[in-house]
């Protein structure tokens, strides 16, 4: 059956299943809903206040990730909607497949729905493995600051679904695309894409490091305007190089060197841009200095990456230099990413729990010069040795956090047999880490949390992980 694309198309009496009851699960729930639709979610579980939630609004959970729970809706549905964390391993997806129903994303949902206020907005899809939050709140600051009106939202803070049902609409939706997503993502046909970078991460769930690419290139299809790749990241370069966008889309880069003719980069200690000027061959537009960008956070490759990507963009869609100026000026980072917990006798603590990578440790890493290092946790498939290799000559001491620490220890041990090295104590992770990291620092030092890892073996999320780092280090009696 042929689904409508539009919100005010023709969805009163057609039925739809949720994988996942998630925010975003819910959120879809909530939409499917309120156009009308007859609505089942399942998944194996999920919060009790959204459980009840779905009761009141009319629709239907089940509580199971077997196949056989498909018996059980009641229905055969016209479309499903998959959360992002139904890997296509998961029974529940390859039962759907089978069966032949039709399976979308959230965001191919929203893209359908996307006329429901009179301001239609534009869409900017952004992804990478390390700085897409970063650099999507960057845009939409700048966007803001601009006097329009954007958004961030998909992988990031808002369901998209929720933005859509903005009785005010938007000017501009800046969407974060996780892997997952793009993994299943149908047509969209965003103004401006961007692919940020990538290295290796959740191998475990796409099966290896190919697939993962091939996902994370998807962002770039049918792009109308302008397509951003990181000049210092070949496999962006090639993502760019085989996209199949509209006639007359046109590539841009940024960098973290002086950037050549259709680029924004950095010259000295000021970010400018070769791209989007009339006299691009003979003169750069200077957008920000080191001092604007200081004023976010320590300067450090990653937040000179995201801050030259967040500028290639905003200048896609037109945003002046100086309201960039002044949005970098204005930005406050969101916590987890190098975020500064206080001192405590000479030693630094920096809170970098977002960094749940390979890439993003490094980048986390190459900020400091002496570090006693917090790490560990889920590793997804990921190869620790070359971020442990790369940076052993800044490594005072490591402490392990994570409830499996085997492959870290034979790492440390094989490659660093002389450093001090601990393991935190089970019961209570994070504040045995941060007390045995205070034990280990001299004056000078930086205790780092970067952990490498996912959080979801110890800690409720990334995000727990990180306010239980600044707790710890609040009780040593940092200032």
């Amino acid at each position: 059956m042929t689904l409508p694309v539009s919100w005010h198309g023709s969805w009163s009496g057609k039925k739809a299943l949720v994988l996942g009851l998630g925010k975003s699960g819910f959120s879809a729930c909530d939409t499917l809903v309120e156009l009308g639709l007859e609505v089942a979610a399942v998944g194996g579980s999920a919060a009790r206040e959204l459980i009840d939630l779905v009761d009141v609004i009319g629709a239907k959970f089940f509580a199971s990730e077997e196949a056989s729970v498909l018996d059980q809706i009641g229905f055969e549905p016209d479309l499903v909607i998959v959360s992002p964390g139904f890997s296509p391993e998961h029974p529940l997806v390859q039962e759907v497949q089978i069966r032949g129903w039709e399976l979308l994303t959230d965001i191919d949902l929203a893209w359908r729905l996307r006329d429901k206020t009179q301001k239609t907005a534009k869409w900017i899809s952004i992804t990478g493995t390390n700085g897409k939050t970063t650099t999507c709140e960057m845009v939409q600051a700048m966007i803001n600051r601009s006097g329009q009106t954007a958004i961030s939202c998909g992988n990031i803070g808002t369901p998209i679904l929720d933005a859509i049902r903005d009785p005010n609409g938007f000017d501009y939706f800046v969407i974060e695309l996780s892997s997952f997503q793009l993994h299943y993502l149908g047509v969209i046909e965003p103004v401006v894409s961007a692919f940020l970078n990538i290295a290796e991460d959740h191998l475990d769930w796409h099966g290896d490091f190919d697939q993962y690419l091939e996902a994370k290139s998807k962002v770039y299809q049918n792009t109308t305007e302008v397509i951003v790749f990181n000049e210092q990241d070949p496999n962006t370069l090639a993502a760019a190089e085989q996209a199949d966008v509209a006639e007359g889309a046109r590539a841009v880069s940024f960098s973290l060197g002086s950037p050549a003719v259709s680029m924004v980069g950095y010259v000295d200690d000021f970010l400018v841009d070769r791209a989007f000027l009339d006299d691009r061959k003979n003169t750069a537009l200077e957008l920000a200095s080191f001092d604007d960008i200081s004023n976010i956070s320590r300067i450090s490759k990653q937040l000179l990456a995201n801050c030259a990507a967040a500028t290639t963009i905003a200048r896609a869609v037109g945003i002046e230099p100086a309201v960039i100026r002044e949005a970098i000026r204005e930005f406050v980072i969101a916590p987890h990413r190098i975020q500064y917990c206080g001192e405590v006798g000479g030693v630094e603590f920096i809170n970098d729990s977002k960094a749940t990578n390979a890439h993003a440790a490094d980048s986390s890493l190459s900020s400091f010069d002496s570090i006693v290092w917090i790490l560990g946790g889920l590793l997804k498939g990921v190869d620790p040795e070359p971020v442990i290799l790369k940076h052993a000559s800044k490594i005072r001491a490591a402490v392990l956090i994570g409830k499996d620490t085997t492959v870290l220890e034979e790492l440390f041990a094989k490659h660093l047999p002389d450093l001090e090295l601990a393991i935190a104590d089970q019961d209570r992770a994070m504040a045995s880490a941060v007390e045995l990291a205070a034990g280990f620092a001299n004056p000078g030092d930086t205790v780092l949390l970067a952990p490498l890892a996912a959080s979801m073996d110890q800690f409720v999320d990334y995000a727990d992980r990180g306010n239980q780092f600044v707790e710890a280090v609040r009780g040593l009696g940092a200032k």
